[in-house]
Formats: C-alpha cells, sequence, structure tokens
C-alpha cells in the first residue's frame, strides 16, 4: 500500500534559498535538498510505502559549509583576462576571454576582483626591464586588487570565503612575481599578503592602496623616520609620494612637510596636510636654505635630493640613479602592514586618492596604460568595476 506526503514550510522566502530535508522509512534513508521559492512550499513524495513512514524537515537556512560549497561551485574554470605574450607597448595588451583561472595553493586564497590599480612597476615589466627575474609569458598584468575571497586553500586560517579583501598579491615586485596578475576577474593570493578591506572605502579606494601604502610605510621606516623629524617629498602628488604625506603626518608624526609638485598641483599638496608645497616649474627644491631630516625621492632625483638634506640626514629613491649617502629599496608586500594601517584609514586621519581621469572601466585598461606612462597622474589610476 502506498500513500502521498505533503511537507509544508511556513517560513516565509522570499529568494533561491537551499533547505536540506531527511527521508527515513524501513530500509531506506536519503537526504534531499528542495529550493524554496516562496511561503508556504509543498512537498509531494509520492508512492512511498506509508507503514512506519517519518519524514523530518528544517524549514531553518542551510549551514555556513552548505553556502560556502553552493559559493565554491559557481567559480567558473575560464575567466576574461587582459593579457600580454610578448613585452612592448600598450598594444601588446588583449583582452582574452578564455583564460584559465588560477589553481589555488594551500596557503593561498581566490579572490574574485572587484578593481585594481595601475602602478609604475606594471607599465616597466610590460616594457620588459625586468624580464630577467620575470615570470614566463604570456603574462596577466597587475598588483594591486580589492575583491571578495570566493575560495580558500587548505592552510588558510583567517580569512573565509565572502571576506571583502586588499593587497598587493606580488610578495616580490621584481623577483618572479606571479604569472597571473590582478587585471582579471579572478586572481589567487597568499593569505599573507592581504587584508580586510577596511570598512569605511569602497573597493576602488582600497585597490588604490596597497602597493603605493606599503611602499611609503617601508620607505619611511628604513629612513628611521619618527616623531619631530622633517620630510621633503619629491612628486607629491603621485600615487606613493601622496601616502608619503599622509603617513609621515598622520602616523609617524613629522615636524614639518614639504613636497614638490606642478602648479595646479599646490593646492591639492595642501589638503593633503603639507606645511611647505613648493612649485618645481618655478624653484629649485636643493636651493632652498631649509634643509630636512629624509627627503623621499618619488620621481627619480637623487643627485639633488642629497644636497637638500641636513647633515647626517637620509634620501630614499624609488627610480633613477642613486647618489650617497641616497638608498634604493623594492618594497615586499605584506599584509601585516595594511593590516596596522587599517585604523588610520577607518578613521579618515589616511585617504587613498585616485586620480579624477578614473576610475577607468576594465574595458579601458589600454587607455589606463597610456595614461600612467604620461606621469601626470594624481594619486592612483584605478580599474573599476570589474564585472
Amino acid at each position: 500500500m502506498y500513500a502521498t506526503a505533503t511537507l509544508t514550510f511556513p517560513t516565509p522566502q522570499f529568494r533561491l534559498n537551499p533547505h536540506p530535508f531527511s527521508i527515513t522509512f524501513p530500509g531506506i534513508s536519503k537526504t534531499f535538498s528542495s529550493t524554496i521559492f516562496s511561503s508556504p512550499h509543498e512537498l509531494y513524495l509520492s508512492h512511498v510505502p506509508s507503514r512506519a513512514l517519518r519524514v523530518s524537515a528544517s524549514s531553518q537556512p542551510s549551514s555556513p559549509a552548505s553556502t560556502e560549497t553552493s559559493k565554491l561551485s559557481s567559480v567558473p574554470s575560464q575567466m576574461k583576462a587582459w593579457v600580454y605574450g610578448e613585452y612592448g607597448a600598450v598594444d601588446v595588451l588583449k583582452l582574452e576571454s578564455n583564460v584559465s583561472v588560477p589553481e589555488v595553493k594551500d596557503d593561498q586564497v581566490l579572490i574574485k576582483v572587484a578593481a585594481a590599480a595601475l602602478n609604475p612597476v606594471d607599465f616597466k615589466r610590460r616594457l620588459g626591464k625586468f624580464k630577467a627575474t620575470d615570470s614566463p609569458l604570456p603574462t596577466v598584468p597587475g598588483y594591486d586588487v580589492a575583491g571578495v575571497v570566493v575560495k580558500v586553500g587548505s592552510e588558510v586560517k583567517e580569512l573565509k570565503v565572502g571576506d571583502e579583501v586588499y593587497g598587493d598579491i606580488h610578495e616580490k615586485a621584481l623577483d618572479g612575481p606571479k604569472q597571473f596578475g590582478s587585471l582579471a576577474e579572478y586572481t589567487a593570493v597568499e593569505e599573507k599578503l592581504v587584508a580586510l578591506k577596511p570598512k569605511n572605502i569602497d573597493f576602488a579606494q582600497a585597490a588604490a592602496l596597497p602597493l603605493a601604502i606599503e611602499t611609503a610605510y617601508e620607505g619611511l621606516e628604513r629612513t628611521g623616520f619618527s616623531a619631530g623629524k622633517s620630510i621633503l617629498v619629491l612628486n607629491g602628488a603621485g600615487g606613493v609620494g601622496s601616502l608619503v604625506i599622509q603617513l609621515a603626518k598622520h602616523v609617524f608624526g613629522a615636524s614639518r612637510v614639504a613636497a614638490t609638485a606642478s602648479t595646479g598641483k599646490l593646492e591639492f599638496l595642501k589638503s593633503l596636510g603639507v606645511d611647505l608645497a613648493i612649485d618645481y616649474t618655478k624653484e629649485n627644491f636643493e636651493d632652498l636654505p631649509e634643509k630636512f631630516d629624509v627627503v623621499y625621492d618619488a620621481i627619480g632625483q637623487c643627485d639633488r635630493a642629497v644636497k637638500a638634506i641636513k647633515e647626517g640626514g637620509s634620501v630614499v629613491a624609488l627610480t633613477g640613479a642613486v647618489t650617497p649617502p641616497g638608498f634604493r629599496f623594492v618594497v615586499t608586500s605584506n599584509g601585516e602592514v595594511l593590516k596596522k594601517l587599517n585604523p588610520y584609514l577607518e578613521s579618515g586621519k589616511v585617504k587613498p586618492i585616485i586620480d579624477p581621469k578614473g576610475p577607468f572601466p576594465f574595458s579601458q585598461v589600454v587607455e589606463a596604460f597610456s595614461y600612467i606612462e604620461t606621469n601626470r597622474a594624481v594619486g592612483k589610476v584605478v580599474i573599476h568595476p570589474i564585472p
């Protein structure tokens, strides 16, 4: 003899949501899942032996593990990404739609990219200036990323699926950077290189920060900069320079901050907290009577910068030839630095700066590269949204 059973789920539902339930009768035990569209929802079980029929159902949402599995299963095997298969000018960049989504190693997370940003290292790498230590071609460019974790490796300890994160995905900027960068729909990165995104900023703003703010912070630390010291920032309106100004002022406690820029950007410098804004089109900073404890050279003028320091002062140079006692370093990506600086970002003391020409949509990465190569950007050149 057979019976028909009807299950009614009383909890109102107005979206797709998997709810597990189990059916048990002599000799058979089975777990099913249903998709609930609205309430009440009825499930019909036909041709089930009526004797000793026992049905248990749950109207509670599925477990986090079940939801996570659902999210992971939605990650495709291929993605859209910007790729270059040879070194050269911007015309080597191509938007491909069949690039394999990177595999996630045990210590990595897979990020669904919401925004990315460009840095000078991106176009220098594309030009082949670091080919001796670069990863194999073809390359998906991009260092900075902001997005959502969609998959985690077995050794990941703190991050989980759904976390909003940001970071510089290449631990070493020039020594073996990843073949698959951030100018793609997905990118894989070690957990230690990223941090939770500050709650008060969006993905585009978050993408503008990692490489530049880590470079600014590490350079200041390497000079031994501390409260009460003075600093001159060359190219203060640039991606790194604008953050050096803010960190020196609000994190390290500088007594005085000076910076150089062109005429039209002097008010921008003052808005960042600069005490002395120097128009490099009208005066030579090294000829000023005032000297500084530290000069942070973010433009490549070390030979002039060393003339602007006090006795025993330091010059950190990011590019160009180095003149003693100046020194150069290449940033090491470190998520712990981002975690340390997050409170300053969330309080608004330190702000991300996005060039007013952007953000550039994902389809205009070539235009974004062309623009950053003019060296006229204010703050960072950001790519957003990435669909």
